[in-house]
């Protein structure tokens, strides 16, 4: 499949974290909005705003701190995991992994049991438990997308828009509370994300208030999972999620995919369908695909959604070999209703020509 190359460029000074790890080395979500791109990395607590400035380049970098525009449920220091972003009515959404973290042990230490011990440590962050809106704004004087904790609604004169989060106490919320009753995922909230645990990366938001979460595990028996969620907000200014009709569960219906055992990285409505990123629920070089999942947002309840409504588009291309572990697609955005943008996390040194730069791939849709 043939792609158009864009650079992505960075500033310097707020590229790097307190670890020293480039914001382009873990790119996890990508969304448009006029003329500006909005990208996440999954060990970081802020979101990056990205300008056009040619015909195949985004740059402009401004980065946005999240514990200036939410109440963070842990230190702002502890990364958040953002793995999916929408938008809708003004208001910017993004969702953590919601997953438990296992260590990551050093096969070459000298200290074999140490490494043994770090590997058999599971840590739950909070943070990683946000699913948030933030009420989204263009400058007219700029054209520039900017982000705000309060502003006054565009259109609608008295009405403020505010940002506000899904409400929960301690290390859970009201999603993970719900999860942990429920039939098919209540055992997995237990295991880490990269074991195939629960592990939510995209998200897209609808006109109408819906937001379509996708997990990239479990996978079970095969089958992809996608949460509809309802969120409204509470007398208290608090993020809470509607009863839905249609729904098992009542809070919010469960759509199980059949990408062929992949899970979801990404999604992106268009019209009445969601673009899907799909790949391997596990830590691993696997086939990634886009699909189309037909009629998406007229799925009166929960159930299955088999080849007759998916359509794979095409698969998209990682690293193999010398660059096996890399070049992993895991963000998606419309460019435009033609084209999508892929950005890769732990891009190969080929995707990284210049210091603080990184290369994105665009994709035409078939028609």
């Amino acid at each position: 499949m043939r792609f158009q190359s864009y650079t992505l460029r960075f500033n310097p000074r707020l590229s790097l974290n307190e670890a020293g790890k480039h914001v382009r080395d873990g790119l996890s979500t990508a969304l448009r909005t006029g003329d500006n791109l909005w990208l996440s990395c999954d060990e970081r607590t802020t979101i990056e705003r990205l300008r056009l400035v040619g015909p195949h380049e985004f740059a402009e970098h401004t980065s946005y701190p999240l514990a200036d525009l939410l109440d963070l449920p842990s230190d702002e220091d502890e990364e958040i995991d953002i793995e999916g972003m929408g938008e809708a009515n003004h208001y910017l959404w993004l969702v953590g992994s919601h997953s438990l973290r296992r260590k990551q042990p050093d096969p070459n230490h000298q200290d074999v049991a140490k490494q043994l011990d770090k590997l058999a440590k599971v840590k739950q962050e909070p943070n990683r438990n946000l699913l948030a809106r933030i009420p989204l704004l263009r400058n007219p004087e700029t054209g520039e997308y900017e982000l705000f904790r309060e502003a006054p609604h565009p259109t609608k004169p008295g009405h403020i828009l505010r940002a506000a989060q899904l409400h929960g106490s301690g290390k859970a919320n009201e999603l993970t509370d719900l999860l942990g009753h429920d039939p098919h995922l209540k055992h997995f909230l237990k295991i880490p994300g990269k074991d195939n645990g629960l592990d939510i990366e995209g998200l897209a938001a609808t006109p109408d208030g819906r937001l379509f979460v996708g997990l990239r595990g479990p996978v079970l028996r095969g089958w992809a999972v996608v949460l509809e969620l309802l969120p409204e907000e509470d007398k208290h200014g608090r993020l809470c999620l509607r009863k839905q009709d249609g729904a098992t569960e009542k809070y919010y219906k469960k759509h199980f995919l059949d990408l062929k055992g992949m899970g979801l990285r990404e999604l992106r409505q268009v019209g009445n369908d969601i673009l899907l990123l799909a790949g391997p629920t596990m830590d691993l070089d696997g086939t990634i695909a886009v699909f189309r999942w037909r009629d998406a947002l007229h799925c009166p309840t929960d159930g299955f959604v088999d080849e007759d409504h998916l359509k794979r588009l095409f698969d998209v291309p990682h690293g193999t070999g010398a660059t096996s572990g890399q070049d992993r697609a895991e963000g998606m955005g419309l460019l435009d209703k033609d084209h999508i943008l892929v950005v890769f996390d732990s891009p190969t040194d080929a995707r990284k020509p210049e210091p603080h730069q990184v290369l994105a791939a665009a994709y035409r849709l078939p028609a």
